[in-house]
């Protein structure tokens, strides 16, 4: 099933580092689908086994988080993940999975 591929791969993503929905499609071989694995992501029955605050849009945007912005930023600095105007580094972003 689509969901549970990403949940798997997503869960390789190393406490203080993020990766994007691109990646994350590109990693499970559905270079294409950066919009459903959000869709999956958002669906999330395994938080916070599966860390889908983890994922951030290729800009390094935040983005979108089913318990909302703030709280994702909050788990993200948590875990040692600076975040400067909405932004988070490229050094904290993983391309490849």
């Amino acid at each position: 099933m689509f969901a549970d591929l990403v949940y798997e791969t997503l869960r390789k993503v190393p406490k203080g580092k993020v990766t994007t929905y691109s990646a994350l499609a590109r990693a499970i071989g559905k270079p294409r689908a950066a919009r459903a694995v959000g869709n999956a992501l958002n669906k999330n029955p395994y938080a916070p086994e599966v860390p889908c605050h983890r994922v951030v849009l290729s800009s390094g945007k935040v983005g979108k988080f089913a318990h909302g912005t703030k709280q994702k930023m909050k788990l993200l600095e948590a875990e040692g993940i600076t975040i400067e105007k909405g932004i988070v580094p490229k050094r904290f972003i993983l391309t490849r999975l």
